[in-house]
């Protein structure tokens, strides 16, 4: 299975909290953003199985929207123990949207630390911060993963139908159509992982999962109550991006 390596522009995590302080205040009343140590994420809202962010820090693309639609490629089954051998990081704990890319997680260490309430802008959180690092560093890719809580406030969100689909979907309004669309509360967990520019692996820029111990998840698309909507993120750059089995024929539909 072809396995593409490429090294990102990896800013400081000072530089990093400045460039993102400034692009989320043109997006939200109420900004800060810091570096601190990596909370305890086994604890409560994340119980993810390893206590930090470690330093290895890794983002992988397996495969693409192109195998799942027009039409399906069932044969695309990935084993994320393989992946991690190929990302160079054997036994890595994986972390991100499970339909995509994602970041390994390890031990505590020096994270940034986001906080962002009542949104002002028209961009998502994860868009905001994203456009942000692409008008900053522009042809210097920064890739960036870690986890959010949306701590109040409600998002929308969607779901993938049971069957996949047995019609072509060839348009990103015949792919809305297909999924089922919901507005899911607070408290949500969020997987991001986000590439401020395209490096050439014809990647998706962004893709955010959420889950919650109340029952919710899914795809996370953006706040619905921007006037009472709180973030809080923990996140790190990625060092490298490892594309793996990219798809030879590719479309730009079904990636929101």
């Amino acid at each position: 299975m072809a396995c593409d390596e490429y090294s990102f522009h990896v800013p400081s995590l000072e530089e990093l909290v400045g460039v993102l302080q400034k692009g989320l205040k043109d997006n939200f009343a109420d900004v800060h953003v810091a570096v601190v140590d990596c909370p305890d994420l086994t604890k409560e809202p994340f119980t993810f199985p390893v206590k930090g962010i470690c330093g290895k820090t890794r983002i992988a693309e397996i495969g693409g929207v192109p195998y799942l639609m027009p039409l399906v490629n069932k044969k695309k089954v990935y084993d994320l123990n393989k992946t991690a051998k190929e990302i160079k990081l054997p036994g890595a704990f994986i972390l991100g949207a499970g339909a995509g890319p994602f970041q390994t997680l390890g031990f505590n260490s020096e994270v940034i630390e986001v906080k962002a309430k009542r949104r002002t802008g028209i961009l998502n959180f994860v868009s905001c911060m994203r456009q942000t690092l692409e008008k900053h560093y522009g042809d210097k890719p920064v890739g960036m993963g870690g986890t959010f809580v949306i701590q109040k406030g409600k998002v929308k969100t969607h779901i993938m139908p049971a069957e996949f689909s047995s019609c072509p979907l060839n348009s990103d309004e015949e792919v809305n159509k297909w999924l089922h669309f919901y507005e899911m509360k607070a408290p949500l967990v969020c997987l991001p992982v986000f590439v401020s520019k395209d490096p050439g692996f014809d990647l998706r820029l962004e893709h955010t999962h959420c889950f919650s111990h109340h029952g919710e998840g899914g795809h996370y698309h953006y706040d619905t109550t921007p006037e009472s909507v709180e973030y809080l993120g923990y996140f790190l750059p990625a060092e490298f991006l490892y594309r793996i089995d990219q798809p030879k024929e590719t479309h730009s539909f079904g990636r929101d």
